[in-house]
């Protein structure tokens, strides 16, 4: 059973910074792209960023600049460094870990973890 294990949210004041952490097997961390979404309750979950395993980065307009995703091979950990943090970054975190081979996609998800940035 694939298991993604998210930690670090919580409550910071605009301008603060967070980090994420989403940690998972090897055999999945060396393979999957592992990005990070974010969902308001009532909207459609969204892409916040991603990292191949090659170390190719994308990130959403919305988080350029701001935020940092890294990947750690000792640790089979993904993070999400958040920084200039603002009350519309506001969400459910999750985790997710993408598998695209010719059109065949695996994915998994983490359980998310609640950001709220609010003074």
């Amino acid at each position: 059973q694939v298991q993604l294990v998210e930690s670090g949210g919580g409550l910071v004041q605009p301008g603060g910074s967070l980090t994420l952490s989403c940690e998972t097997s090897e055999s999945i961390f060396s393979v999957y792209a592992m990005g990070w979404y974010r969902q308001v309750a009532g909207n459609q979950r969204e892409e916040v960023g991603y990292s191949s395993p090659g170390g190719y980065l994308h990130y959403a307009d919305s988080v350029k600049g701001r935020f940092t995703i890294s990947r750690d091979s000792a640790k089979n950990t993904v993070y999400l460094q958040m920084n200039s943090l603002k009350p519309e970054d506001t969400a459910t975190y999750y985790c997710n870990a993408l598998f695209d081979e010719g059109g065949h996609k695996f994915e998994f998800w983490g359980q998310g973890t609640q950001v709220t940035v609010s003074s």
